[in-house]
């Protein structure tokens, strides 16, 4: 496993956080209709989630109203993914999950924030990519920060705040990452 992604930084006042910006309403626009789609109206569902991710949801792969994303052309999943009901995306430095993964209900992945200096803080944004393996479980509730990478065949449990890079076939568990031990 390698070290984490470093982040991006954009500035407040310039074309390229504009765009972000105009893309972020349309996103929320587009979340607010998924939202309100009956749950049972699933070619509806699909046609405004691949309206919102700018391409069809892969062969099996399945999103849970309600659902919120930033941008929502950031994130990119694998075949025959999950992601549960109440997740968010904060996906303006890219997410990327992997085939067969399962993101239970609640579980926040953040790529966006600003930096930590106080004289800097209002004048950028910083992103970072989350990059989440092949056939890893992510449980209920659990946030993932930016420029974080999770390897194939891990889970990540219930309610667990994932910081740093996680390597293949490790359980992950507790905010903070209290335990770690590996699978197989």
């Amino acid at each position: 496993m390698t070290d984490m992604v470093e982040e991006q930084r954009i500035p407040i006042r310039s074309p390229q956080w504009r765009a972000l910006h105009d893309r972020i309403q349309v996103a929320r626009e587009l979340t607010s209709r998924l939202n309100a789609v009956p749950f049972g109206d699933v070619d509806t569902r699909n046609a405004v989630l691949a309206e919102l991710m700018g391409r069809p949801l892969p062969p099996g792969a399945v999103v849970f109203p309600p659902f919120h994303a930033t941008h929502g052309l950031g994130a990119e999943l694998g075949e025959r993914t999950s992601v549960g009901h109440g997740c968010s995306f904060l996906d303006l430095g890219g997410i990327t999950i992997g085939a067969r993964t399962m993101i239970s209900p609640r579980v926040t992945l953040v790529t966006e924030g600003h930096p930590v200096d106080p004289s800097e803080r209002y004048d950028f944004i910083t992103v970072a990519p989350i990059t989440i393996g092949d056939r890893v479980w992510v449980g209920a509730a659990a946030t993932v920060l930016p420029g974080v990478t999770i390897g194939h065949d891990s889970v990540i449990g219930a309610g667990a705040v994932v910081t740093r890079d996680v390597p293949p076939l490790t359980v992950v568990t507790g905010p903070g990452q209290v335990e770690r031990r590996r699978l197989g």
